[in-house]
């Protein structure tokens, strides 16, 4: 079980506050549990994870087997969650340079239809260039304008490389079961499909053929990630007190927010969980950003931050806390070197394991940051691998609904999302949109 620290907010916080929310809490986890809170017809993630191998999860294992076998490059096309999930998963276990060395066999994974710039177009060109490439397109309706935009590019490519029918036979939608102009498509056009639930809306939908068979592209064991996420479903849906590490990360948040905190940054000493950081942004940014409410979230990555970032957080307006994510050290160590001429004067650390430094880096900045009136969260990740992934992204998603319903807003509705696309179709000239 993950494991949540709260002993560096108590500065801020009493122990009586917290006991002051638990009935809170209890209703908050009940609500959303037992579907009687708004958004209600978009809990299909509570249950997704299953102890044992579904039908459809063979199918994405041997399509990724498939892509494995006759691609160079996988080419994932989606925007918010259908995006943020997979690669945020992948670059976890693998780093941010996975795809280095990578071809036929193990193939490089590339997300497109995500953003409207032609520099990130052109490049994604030139890095298809002679290679053997397939498509997964991730979209429920199939008409959002970014991933629509990349897909009909890249579909062109691919007939033009290979033909129609065997471009065909390269394309994987994952769609809505049975309605949306991707479905139609792929029906029309005989492509394999992976259903998104309809009840599981895109942010929590990395449990799902959306992110699992990118996942299992990369070669991961996605029977163990949904092994993981079927232990935390068990574990965090049946403890009902402080003792649930949702409990106390919900409730510590929210505490916090009403005594001023409204912007929770989270940093992990970890640069692959960069994406991840991304990921857990628009869950909790577009959950529970609405009625006028909401903690606005950010993610840096330490110790890198720390010299762009840390004289803001040491000193700057103390309206904001941490949650530092922190995992066991690798199996595979590193050993700081020693140097004759010691011109750096590192030869006090020479010997030592470079984990060793790391600890006492984030000990040394929880400590200042604590000194500098900042409430910390440490969440305690334990091991990485495929199993902890599972559990850390059903983890943040139960604790994402929790907390949304202490807050007192629906954690499944983005009406804000869609301002911006009606001023943007408005400008384009899309039919309907007229002044």
């Amino acid at each position: 079980m993950i494991k949540v620290d709260i002993s560096n907010v108590w500065g801020q916080l009493s122990l009586p506050d917290l006991l002051a929310v638990e009935q809170e809490v209890a209703a908050a986890h009940e609500t959303l549990t037992n579907g009687t809170g708004d958004g209600n017809d978009f809990l299909g993630w509570l249950d997704l994870p299953v102890a044992e191998e579904t039908e459809e999860m063979k199918r994405i294992r041997r399509a990724a087997d498939r892509i494995r076998s006759n691609s160079d490059v996988f080419v994932v096309i989606g925007i918010g969650g259908s995006y943020l999930g997979p690669r945020a998963a992948i670059e976890l276990m693998q780093g941010c340079n996975h795809n280095i060395g990578k071809g036929r066999g193990n193939p490089q994974i590339y997300f497109a239809g995500n953003t409207l710039s032609t520099r990130a177009w052109n490049e994604l060109q030139r890095l298809l260039e002679g290679k053997d490439f397939s498509l997964a397109v991730i979209s429920k309706s199939g008409t959002t304008t970014e991933p629509a935009i990349a897909f009909r590019a890249l579909k062109w490519l691919l007939e033009r490389k290979y033909g129609t029918d065997e471009a065909n036979r390269r394309i994987y939608a994952i769609t809505d079961p049975a309605k949306g102009a991707l479905r139609q498509m792929a029906t029309e056009e005989g492509w394999e499909t992976f259903v998104i639930p309809p009840a599981a809306g895109g942010r929590f939908s990395v449990l799902t053929a959306v992110g699992l068979l990118p996942m299992a592209v990369a070669g991961m064991d996605i029977r163990q990630v949904m092994r993981g996420a079927f232990e935390a479903k068990e574990q965090y849906n049946r403890v009902r007190s402080f003792e649930n590490p949702v409990w106390l990360y919900a409730g510590i948040r929210n505490l916090l927010y009403r005594n001023g905190k409204t912007t929770e940054i989270m940093a992990s000493w970890e640069p692959g969980y960069k994406m991840m950081g991304g990921w857990w942004q628009q869950l909790f940014g577009e959950s529970e950003g609405k009625d006028g409410k909401g903690i606005f979230p950010v993610s840096v990555e330490f110790t890198a931050d720390l010299h762009s970032l840390g004289q803001m957080i040491q000193q700057g307006e103390r309206n904001i806390f941490e949650t530092m994510i922190r995992f066991d050290a690798p199996e595979q160590v590193a050993v700081v070197g020693s140097d004759v001429k010691n011109l750096d004067g590192l030869n006090y650390l020479a010997g030592k394991q470079l984990d060793f430094v790391d600890e006492q880096a984030y000990l040394g900045t929880l400590a200042a940051h604590v000194d500098g009136g900042v409430p910390v969260i440490t969440v305690e990740m334990g091991e990485l691998n495929d199993a902890k992934l599972g559990e850390l992204f059903y983890f943040f998603e139960l604790c994402c609904g929790v907390s949304a319903y202490i807050l007192g807003v629906n954690p499944f509705n983005q009406p804000g999302v869609e301002f911006y696309k009606r001023n943007m179709f408005q400008l384009l000239g899309k039919p309907g949109y007229e002044k």
